[in-house]
């Protein structure tokens, strides 16, 4: 007995080794896997599938969580600079499953497609947007449009432009004013890109600049951390060109300028600890949105989709069933 123990436990360790071993060969050769496939997960657990749609010169990724009810509210999640539509899985997740969830990468980002030498600012990312909610809108479901960061002024510019596509709008961490000076604001007016990566120690500056807590920044281990580094290396240009349009153009205040047409029924919803967008823009957009539920959440950052997912959750769901417009 003491034999047959032994060789069972042998045979389970050098089982064990030869698993470590794979996941080692495959971490190694696709350093990004581990990071891909935990998001993956987490989509998964949220009930979210993979979409493609292509949209006038443009491929779109996105997710999509279907529900019952064909009358059901949209759910429609627009991701901010340096996102994707993975920043959003933690709250799709807590997030009634009587609504329809879709949740696309913006062109140029994620897995959609990029145009060298497009426009990816407010106003070009707007009416792409309008297209896409055309193309994804169910016949009687009413579209709520959440729009976080550069998001959030996108999903400004689209909600004041087309009232007849948007029926509830969320404005989360939301760019697109001129909010009280800081580190962040002031490095982007002299042309720098503070978002910018390119070795260990900046890569964690990027995370401790978005994230309040570090205990809700996402775990980037090594070999992956190097993966996603060289990445962000390569992404430079694009960032450059993008902050170049909404940070540095006639346009970074549009959406700002635009809120005060926004009828519909909207939520206004920032961090107190904000290093990115300070929580005094929500009060420039609440001056032009009167009707807005205004939530300021403390103890998170940039993130607070990520960071609190509960409370924005409950806070969306305020806006659904309880917005009033003005």
């Amino acid at each position: 007995m003491a034999l047959r123990l032994t060789r069972t436990r042998t045979v389970a360790l050098v089982a064990a080794v030869l698993v470590c071993a794979a996941v080692a060969v495959w971490a190694w050769r696709d350093p990004m896997a581990p990071l891909r496939n935990g998001m993956a997960l987490q989509g998964w657990w949220a009930g979210l599938e993979e979409r493609r749609i292509v949209i006038d010169d443009h491929r779109w990724a996105y997710d999509e969580r279907e529900t019952q009810d064909p009358a059901a509210p949209t759910v429609v999640m627009v991701h901010g600079f340096t996102g994707s539509k993975e920043n959003w899985y933690p709250l799709a997740a807590r997030l009634s499953d009587r609504y329809r969830l879709v949740i696309p990468d913006l062109p140029g980002w994620g897995e959609s497609q990029r145009i060298a030498g497009a426009d990816y600012g407010f106003k070009a990312q707007a009416a792409r947007l309008a297209e896409f909610l055309r193309a994804i809108r169910h016949d009687g479901s009413p579209i709520v449009l959440l729009g976080h960061s550069m998001g959030g002024g996108i999903a400004a510019i689209t909600a004041a432009e087309h009232p007849e596509l948007v029926a509830r709008v969320a404005l989360i961490d939301a760019a697109g004013v001129r909010f009280n000076d800081n580190a962040f604001g002031i490095a982007v007016l002299a042309g720098e890109n503070p978002f910018a990566v390119h070795d260990v120690e900046s890569l964690q500056r990027y995370l401790d600049t978005v994230f309040h807590d570090r205990a809700a920044q996402p775990a980037i281990p090594w070999p992956a951390s190097k993966a996603v580094i060289d990445w962000r290396i390569a992404q430079a240009p694009f960032e450059q060109q993008v902050l170049d349009r909404i940070g540095r153009s006639e346009e970074r205040f549009l959406p700002g300028e635009l809120a005060a047409s926004i009828r519909q029924p909207a939520l206004l919803l920032w961090c107190k600890q904000d290093r990115v967008i300070d929580a005094s823009a929500m009060a420039l957009y609440a001056a032009k949105m009167p009707q807005a539920i205004q939530v300021s959440l403390d103890g998170c950052g940039h993130m607070s989709i990520m960071e609190k997912p509960d409370e924005v959750a409950a806070a969306v769901a305020q806006l659904i069933q309880q917005g009033t417009p003005r």
